[in-house]
């Protein structure tokens, strides 16, 4: 370890963000730049515990006490290596993961964890900055062509690592735009787009292929697919919401969040929307059902279109500030959390079951819920929902965003078509080797996991990588994706 005091000297201090009043006025990223001292004092709080539970807490494995030493060192470059020896986009994580590594910190026991996420990041921006990152062709090609069918995280974990190996990539992606919901679903405050491009414009730079506008099993054929390929890789996410069938779902008014972010998202990015297909919280009175991090961006999007109000509702009780006895460290601590979004404003409620939505002339006006109580424990030991008694509350609302997550992929077009197995949850079923029931034909990230964290998606594409490669050479030298398994 860097400093053996470290820890005990030096507090947590997070890379500090612009303030709330000036970045409300525009979709810029909300971080401050990170002195390079504080940087340095704060990879000093590492531990380099003896068993670095934070390596638990990581699905990608980072080697994290040997970067934070290298980071309190000064070594920057070192630092990268380490990161990128398993962490393939860095410059996303530490944008955007939720940092379960931090809630495995044996720091977290007692006190605050180090602050592994920004310290990935700026690692990561300075490899950028330096020059340290580039393009990193393959020597030479195996011959061997792979088709990747989704281009989020874990298809370009797939892409990249497949690459190296030395095999033909070709990503598929049915958008206009690579990047998955890292750069239609994310907002721009969270995650700049030109961080997605830079790192897609490497990758084509090293050889691999991106075709988008292509939508596998509707303008390009499965049996086409099968036929160019040696594998095929399906990392399409998980991409169906969960909706909301209650009476009055069908006025104009109520969204799903991917709806709304997306648009947000294509308007940056210099597309028209024509008025009547807008979707805007400008002026409006805003009910968020879902306080997950898709709420949150939606919290923090509808505070840059100027909405009037926002309630962000919870059907769930409010998390705890501290662990429960039954969540000990090192478990993922389920408390509140407040993201960026909420410190911008914003109405929290929780224990709320919405019944219904009413309004006039097809236009939505009111959301109509009860309050519920989890207190009674049902017969499988799990909490039971019960409505309160004359708890019946109305609030007046022209916008309704459904932030209530994702089912499982769509099945409709290339799942149908290839005739993969499904799971009993909707889900891409796999093997222990990654593959389908369709032979060559491979699954990873939320398609095959459920919905889960950048990291997770992240982790698998490696883990589903090294499988294809050994099924096309029957050996690999790619890493292992996931250290647990």
């Amino acid at each position: 370890m860097g400093k053996p005091t470290g820890f005990m000297e030096s507090g947590r201090q997070p890379q500090r963000r612009r303030p709330v009043a000036e970045r409300k006025d525009d979709f810029r990223e909300f971080y401050l730049p990170w002195p390079e001292d504080q940087a340095k004092e704060q990879g000093a709080r590492c531990m380099d515990c003896a068993v670095p539970f934070c390596h638990m807490g990581c699905p990608l494995g980072n080697v994290i006490p040997e970067f934070n030493h290298q980071v309190y060192l000064g070594n920057w470059e070192k630092a990268l290596g380490v990161l990128l020896a398993t962490n393939n986009f860095p410059e996303f994580t530490g944008r955007i993961c939720p940092a379960p590594c931090e809630g495995s910190c044996v720091l977290a026991i007692n006190g605050d964890p180090v602050t592994i996420e920004y310290i990935e990041k700026e690692i990561a921006d300075r490899g950028f900055d330096e020059g340290w990152i580039k393009a990193e062709p393959p020597e030479t090609r195996t011959g061997k062509k792979v088709a990747v069918v989704g281009s989020g995280p874990a298809g370009l974990a797939t892409a990249q690592q497949l690459n190296r190996a030395g095999h033909w990539v070709t990503v598929f992606e049915r958008d206009d735009y690579i990047g998955g919901l890292l750069t239609l679903g994310i907002p721009d405050f969270k995650l700049d787009k030109e961080v997605v491009r830079r790192r897609v414009d490497l990758m084509a730079e090293e050889g691999v292929t991106f075709r988008t506008g292509v939508n596998v099993g509707v303008n390009y054929s499965v049996e086409e697919m099968l036929a160019e390929f040696d594998a095929v890789c399906l990392t399409c996410g998980s991409t169906q919401p969960r909706d909301l069938p209650v009476p009055g779902r069908e006025l104009r008014g109520v969204h799903f969040a991917m709806e709304y972010l997306t648009q947000q998202n294509r308007l940056l990015a210099g597309e028209n929307i024509v008025s009547e297909d807008r979707i805007t919280a400008e002026g409006k009175r805003v009910v968020i059902l879902g306080g997950g991090d898709t709420g949150a961006d939606c919290l923090g999007t509808a505070h840059r279109q100027g909405a009037e109000i926002v309630h962000q509702v919870e059907l769930l009780s409010e998390p705890p500030d501290q662990r429960r006895p039954n969540n000990p460290w090192p478990q993922w601590p389920i408390i509140l959390r407040s993201s960026a979004a909420h410190e911008e404003g914003g109405q929290r409620d929780y224990d709320v079951l919405t019944k219904s939505f009413s309004g006039s002339n097809g236009k939505l006006e009111r959301l109509h819920a009860v309050r519920v109580d989890w207190s009674e424990m049902g017969s499988n030991g799990r909490p039971s929902m019960r409505e309160i008694p004359g708890s019946e509350m109305v609030i007046e609302t022209e916008l309704v965003l459904l932030a209530m997550g994702f089912l499982h992929p769509e099945h409709e077009g290339v799942l149908e078509q290839l005739g993969v197995a499904l799971d009993d949850r909707g889900n891409v079923k796999i093997d222990e080797d990654r593959m389908t029931n369709v032979p060559g034909v491979f699954a990873g990230g939320d398609a095959a996991r459920g919905q889960s964290l950048v990291v997770w998606a992240m982790a698998e594409g490696r883990e589903v990588a090294y499988a294809v490669d050994r099924y096309l050479m029957g050996h690999t030298s790619l890493p292992r994706g996931l250290p647990a398994s």
